[in-house]
C-alpha cells in the first residue's frame, strides 16, 4: 500500500470515527428533545383542562351547599381557574413547541445521516465522503447554533432509554 493510499485510509477511518461520535451525540440530543416535546404537549393539555374543571367545580351549586361550608373550596377552585391560564401564559410554553419539534426532527435526521455515513462513507471516494461529512457537520452546526436544550431530566431519561435498547434495531433488542 502506498503512503498516499495509507493516508487516505487513515483519513477515512478518522471520518468514520467522527461520524460514529456525531451519530451518538445526535441520538442523545434527539431523544432528549422528543421526551421534552412530549412533556410540553402534556403540560399544554393540563394547563387547558385543569382550569376548565376547576371553573366547573367552583360553579357547581352542589359543592357550595346550603350552609356555605364549602365556600372556601369553591373560592380556591375559582382562583385556580383564573390563575392557571395566567401562569401558562407567563411561562410561554407554547413558544417552545415549534422549536423543540423542529430540532428534535433535525437531530434525528442528522443521527440517521451520520449513521449512514459511518457505514457507507469508507467505501466511497475520500473526497465524496469528506464532502458529505462536511455537509452534515454544517447542518449540525446550524442546529447547535440555536442553543436550545431540554431540561436535564430529559437527558437522563434519554440516556436510560438508549442504554436499555429502546432505540436499537438489532434483532435481539427490537422486541424490548
Amino acid at each position: 500500500m502506498s503512503d498516499a493510499a495509507a493516508g487516505e485510509a487513515g483519513f477515512a477511518n478518522a471520518l468514520k470515527t467522527q461520524c460514529a461520535e456525531q451519530r451518538e451525540r445526535c441520538q442523545f440530543t434527539s431523544a432528549s428533545l422528543f421526551i421534552w416535546l412530549r412533556m410540553l404537549r402534556k403540560l399544554r393539555v393540563a394547563f387547558v383542562v385543569v382550569p376548565i374543571v376547576c371553573g366547573a367545580l367552583a360553579g357547581w351549586d352542589l359543592l357550595k351547599g346550603h350552609d356555605g361550608g364549602f365556600g372556601v373550596y369553591t373560592a380556591i377552585l375559582a382562583l385556580f381557574a383564573g390563575v392557571i391560564p395566567a401562569i401558562y401564559s407567563a411561562l410561554k410554553l407554547d413558544e417552545h413547541l415549534p422549536t423543540a419539534s423542529r430540532l428534535a426532527g433535525e437531530y434525528k435526521n442528522l443521527e440517521i445521516l451520520f449513521g449512514d455515513l459511518e457505514k457507507t462513507g469508507p467505501f466511497r471516494r475520500i473526497d465524496a465522503f469528506e464532502a458529505e461529512y462536511k455537509g452534515a457537520r454544517d447542518r449540525l452546526e446550524k442546529a447547535n447554533a440555536e442553543a436550545y436544550t431540554a431540561p436535564e431530566y430529559c437527558f437522563r431519561a434519554a440516556k436510560k432509554k438508549i442504554d436499555a435498547g429502546h432505540y436499537s434495531f438489532n434483532s435481539s433488542t427490537a422486541t424490548k
